[in-house]
């Protein structure tokens, strides 16, 4: 299963590799990442990742497009079927989370993120 993290956090990438580091050793988790919400779209817009990615797990605060944008961006142009989005934030307030539910996140995330409710929250996708 591919996942899109999309976080402007540098040591992003390096959490994520060493806590999933078994399920990639396995195959069973691919991760690409994106800095930012452009970043994320040029990524999708390569019909090819598009097609591989069935999750995108995105920080809401970043600089430029914020994660929110790139939520509703990715269901405009990719309605069938969009991969599951998961929206990430060190500031868990109503207004953002009732946001991302409108514009159809599978989920909200707080930060620090606890890997362990994370992976119960990938099971179904992988068993997909």
């Amino acid at each position: 299963m591919k996942i899109l993290v999309v976080d402007d956090e540098p040591d992003v990438p390096l959490l994520f590799e060493q806590r999933f580091r078994h399920e990639i050793r396995s195959g069973a988790l691919a991760f690409a990442f994106a800095h930012s919400g452009e970043e994320a779209l040029a990524y999708l817009e390569q019909a090819r990742h598009y097609s591989e990615v069935v999750l995108i797990l995105s920080d809401i605060n970043m600089p430029g497009m914020n994660g929110l944008e790139l939520l509703r961006r990715i269901k405009l142009a990719h309605a069938v079927p969009p991969p599951t989005v998961m929206m990430i934030t060190a500031y868990g307030d109503a207004d953002s989370y009732r946001q991302a539910m409108q514009l159809g996140a599978q989920d909200f995330l707080t930060k620090p993120l606890n890997f362990a409710a994370l992976r119960q929250k990938l099971a179904p996708l992988q068993a997909a």
